[in-house]
């Protein structure tokens, strides 16, 4: 039995709402407004439109490591149980080798 995906599902059980009052129970996730009480969001960030420019990252580079290497094929670091096999130019990776 062929299902049209493109037809409307409706069952008995569907309230009917408009749009206005389905807009009015989800929250504009396009908004700019922060929440401050987002759990996933302690430190309260504000994105939207902002100018970063003069804000400074501290981040911790690390050499590579004895178990690692890098893929010449997608430039990742990844760790030697990973690597498919060699070529002229450095190691594959098996993501890539396919």
């Amino acid at each position: 039995m062929a299902t049209d995906y493109d037809a409307p599902r409706k069952t008995d059980n569907d309230d009917t709402e408009s749009i206005e009052a389905l807009k009015e129970r989800v929250p504009d996730k396009l908004s700019g407004a922060v929440d401050s009480e987002d759990a996933d969001n302690p430190g309260g960030f504000e994105l939207a439109g902002a100018d970063l420019s003069d804000m400074e990252l501290d981040v911790v580079v690390l050499p590579p490591q004895d178990d690692e290497f890098t893929c010449v094929s997608c430039f990742l670091v990844k760790h030697r149980s990973q690597v498919d096999h060699e070529e002229k130019l450095g190691p594959v990776c098996k993501e890539c080798a396919f």
